[in-house]
């Protein structure tokens, strides 16, 4: 079986769906893997070095792409690249079909096999398979060395002949994965950092990291289906945000991270709170690609607002790219890796299975997912 992977073609998008270590154990379960010239260049990844790992490599993407039976992407492919696809072949990808669900028809009517990586199940399992885990990682340490590197004041607490610098304070909103490495950075950089979150089962991670929890005294519970935090009644949003409100007049950092699987990102901090914030003050915005936890965010900007800087970026886990593309690439292996017949090399896909019902967009020319099964066709 021929994979192909080409080179990513969205603005911003430095990550490669393939490392060397992957191709080498890609070919080692019995794949020909063709990797699209340059496809590696912006993770500093030479095709040189793909080729010494075992792969050939495609002069064009329709090269890389032809007679492919399956294809390693990050980003959804594009009208033009989904043209090129072999009929019956295997896309696994982060293909974002909430934002996008017309591509999905699409998908089905050119006979492609459409995996939504970040749709992957919270299970023991598909923990190694876990796209938006390997990648939030990253993207909370990110922010953190972002907004330092924003900050205008050192972060840790500094004794000097001249006087004593204060530590920073970081508030982090939000302790899913991106949020504990946001902490977990935050406090090795000699930050005093605070968190909040709706699940109180975060209250003993944040602790066990040297964070102090903030949380509003409620029955209700934050908790939803695979391990995310679920949206809040009104009343709950109601004191969150006074709590809130008195606690981040006092902070130097705030990094936002609340996402709900698709819907708009939720308003954490309101233009009231920034007004508050000391002047000076630095917010990062992780959720910036869904509208932003902060309404004053201009998504892919760095603005300053009421003497605030507020970072927009977009996609921050590609300006780790060396890193990301590493782990992307073994979160796709571990994916493939079981589907794949150790006997006749085939694919030999269990449809049952939660990861594959969890996954999978469309199958045989059909919309299969349940969340966009009705709606898509």
């Amino acid at each position: 079986m021929k994979l192909a992977i080409p080179k990513e073609r969205q603005d911003g998008e430095t990550r490669v769906a393939a490392s060397p270590e992957t191709v080498k154990k890609l070919t080692a379960l019995g794949l020909d893997v063709t990797v699209e010239t340059g496809a590696g260049a912006h993770a500093s990844i030479s095709d040189a070095v793909y080729q010494e790992a075992g792969a050939k490599i495609a002069a064009t993407e329709a090269e890389a792409l032809k007679d492919a039976d399956l294809v390693f992407k990050v980003r959804a492919p594009s009208d033009e690249e989904i043209a090129l696809f072999k009929r019956g072949s295997m896309l696994a990808a982060i293909l974002n079909p909430y934002d996008d669900k017309a591509r999905l028809k699409k998908y089905a009517d050119a006979g492609i096999n459409a995996f939504a990586m970040e749709f992957m199940p919270r299970i023991t399992r598909a923990q190694s398979m876990d796209v938006l885990s390997s990648q939030s990682n990253l993207a909370g340490y990110k922010a953190v060395v972002n907004a330092a590197a924003a900050f205008t004041r050192a972060t840790p607490m500094m004794m000097t002949a001249a006087g004593t610098i204060a530590p920073a304070r970081a508030f982090i909103m939000g302790v899913g994965v991106a949020g504990l490495q946001a902490i977990a950075t935050a406090k090795r950089l000699g930050c005093i950092v605070s968190a909040t979150d709706v699940r109180a089962t975060t209250k003993e991670q944040v602790e066990s990291l040297g964070g102090t929890f903030v949380m509003v005294a409620s029955d209700e519970s934050g908790d939803a289906a695979g391990g995310y935090a679920k949206e809040m009644s009104d009343e709950y949003k109601r004191a969150q945000a006074a709590l809130v409100a008195e606690h981040i007049k006092k902070q130097d950092i705030v990094i936002t991270t609340a996402l709900i699987p698709g819907r708009p990102a939720p308003v954490l901090v309101s233009e009231d709170m920034v007004k508050s914030m000391k002047p000076g003050s630095i917010i990062v915005d992780l959720a910036a690609e869904r509208g932003g936890n902060c309404p004053l965010t201009e998504p892919g900007k760095t603005v300053v607002k009421h003497g605030v800087t507020i970072i927009g970026d977009l996609n921050v886990a590609a300006q780790l790219s060396v890193d990301a593309s590493a782990l992307y690439s073994k979160n796709l292996l571990n994916f493939i890796t079981p589907l794949i017949d150790k006997d006749t090399k085939a694919l030999n896909i269990n449809w049952e299975d939660e990861i594959i019902t969890g996954t999978a967009l469309t199958r045989d020319g059909q919309v299969v997912h349940a969340q966009f099964r009705e709606g898509a066709n």
